[in-house]
């Protein structure tokens, strides 16, 4: 194969996953691991990917921002078992904020009527399934977003101070130590910044491709809320533990 033909194989990868192993790197490309090495260097170079401990991760600009059927086709195995093991946090007769966003959306499935639940949230899709899951449902008011279909504005945050909730379930664009949790939209954290505020116990849900990311506006710090991801690498849960809590879930 070629070391354009190499690239372009990379890149692509890197599109569908975010961050990929040297290890599938060299299976798929059939090269050695100076070889992809000396790939990744240059796409870094380039500014077209990160090198990371035992691989490389996408380059996000700040404010890229996914739609919906981008982000139902991603790491797709990893968001069903975060979502399952936070749905088991839920206890019967809560009121519950539960953000837009697929890995949150992921949650509706281990949902049951009979857990008696109450459930804000600022996403149209998450509304609907909710419904029809038989789950007592109020969705904020506000401008929808065409391309992640959340309510976002001054409306939709005033409904939401109208409330208050055993737990805020949100998800996240970047984590990172210094940073913090962030998003592209700066309308939707505050969203976040204030459902965080409104709630006893915050659940942020990321898969492992969202750490050591920064997008552009921050809506809290680590230690406000407890992390919960897929399977970590060692040296990332080192770097992140101290900081927050984290509950890794085996996918």
């Amino acid at each position: 194969m070629l070391t354009e033909e190499r690239h372009q194989a990379i890149l692509q990868l890197l599109k569908q996953q975010d961050v990929v192993k040297m290890q599938s790197l060299c299976q798929l490309l059939n090269a050695s691991e100076s070889t992809v090495r000396r790939d990744l260097q240059l796409l870094e170079e380039q500014g077209l990917a990160t090198r990371i401990h035992g691989g490389a991760k996408r380059i996000n600009t700040l404010q890229e921002e996914l739609g919906q059927i981008e982000k139902n086709g991603k790491n797709v195995h990893e968001k069903n078992a975060i979502a399952k093991f936070a749905a088991a946090q839920i206890q019967q007769g809560c009121v519950i904020y539960l953000d837009a966003g697929t890995t949150t959306q992921a949650i509706i499935s281990y949902l049951r009527p009979e857990m008696n639940l109450t459930v804000v949230t600022n996403g149209v899709d998450t509304a609907s399934l909710l419904a029809d899951h038989q789950i007592q449902t109020f969705l904020l008011g506000g401008r929808v977003k065409s391309k992640t279909k959340a309510m976002v504005g001054a409306a939709a945050l005033e409904t939401l101070l109208q409330f208050q909730f055993n737990q805020a379930i949100l998800g996240t664009n970047g984590i990172d130590v210094e940073a913090g949790l962030t998003t592209p939209d700066p309308e939707e954290a505050t969203l976040k910044r204030f459902a965080i505020q409104q709630a006893n116990q915050t659940m942020v849900l990321a898969d492992h491709t969202k750490f050591d990311a920064v997008s552009f506006s921050k809506f809290a710090p680590l230690a406000q809320v407890q992390l919960i991801t897929d399977q970590l690498s060692p040296s990332v849960y080192k770097h992140y533990h101290s900081h927050t809590e984290i509950q890794e879930v085996l996918s």
